[in-house]
């Protein structure tokens, strides 16, 4: 069975955690293959312009698999899955991660790797690391805080309680949240929306976000003044067809 599967459509990367049997679990053979398809994207940004994470049947994911960490997990290298999230949140391409349904701990740790969540109403967040003595390294304890504050995140850590989707979205978790039966067609729509825009500016707008991230403002102006990328190659195409536009509507 395919862990993780792909399906492309109009330049958007769709990646489907694909264990629905198990509410999406995160073991160690599903994150070898989730790596797999995030290394091939790094090398694919001339036909992908943005990658979509979610998951099959009921939810996202239920969290990491509590089974494979009691039976002593057989890693292919120290701290393998926190790597792979890294990846994925370092893709050059803007990530969605789309939740639906449970978003639990582990789950929710591989969610906030996304540049946008995208939620359902009934999508369900929660870090429940402290409930099984256990603590976050795949990425929590820093990108929680960044979303919502830290004095929500340690609220959140600390209770291990659930937030639904419009809560989440409320707090900032979610940078949106749709009605369950419109889960699909807006995120369809949000890609599309993405997408018409220049791959090459997101792409540099996303290296720009990142390397600046925690730097003083005038490092961070310098920044993006001596190491900015630029105009893009596509800039007067696009330039040219919206004044032939404007010349038409007039």
């Amino acid at each position: 069975m395919t862990l993780v599967t792909r399906s492309d459509r109009n330049g958007a990367a769709t990646l489907t955690l694909n264990r629905p049997d198990k509410l999406n679990a995160l073991n160690v053979d599903l994150f070898k293959e989730l790596d797999a398809h995030t290394r091939k994207l790094a090398t694919e940004t001339e036909t992908v312009g943005l990658v979509i994470v979610r998951g099959a049947g009921r939810c996202f994911s239920a969290g990491h698999d509590l089974s494979d960490i009691a039976a002593g997990e057989k890693l292919p290298e120290p701290f393998f899955q926190s790597r792979v999230i890294e990846r994925l949140a370092d893709l050059p391409q803007p990530v969605i991660s789309a939740v639906h349904g449970h978003c639990y701990t582990g789950a929710l740790e591989l969610a906030l790797a996304g540049d946008i969540v995208f939620a359902a109403e009934g999508a369900r967040f929660a870090d429940t690391h402290a409930k099984w003595a256990l603590t976050p390294v795949w990425g929590l304890s820093q990108r929680l805080p960044r979303r919502v504050g830290t004095y929500r995140a340690r609220e959140m850590m600390f209770t291990c309680r659930t937030v639904m989707g419009p809560e989440a979205a409320h707090l900032g978790l979610a940078d949106f949240c749709v009605p369950d039966a419109e889960f699909d067609a807006k995120l369809e729509a949000l890609a599309d929306q993405i997408l018409a825009n220049s791959w090459f500016s997101h792409r540099a707008n996303k290296r720009l976000v990142r390397e600046t991230d925690g730097l003083p403002i005038g490092a961070g102006l310098s920044h993006e003044i001596y190491r900015g990328e630029g105009r893009g190659p596509d800039m007067a195409d696009r330039i040219a067809g919206f004044q032939s536009k404007a010349v038409k509507q007039a």
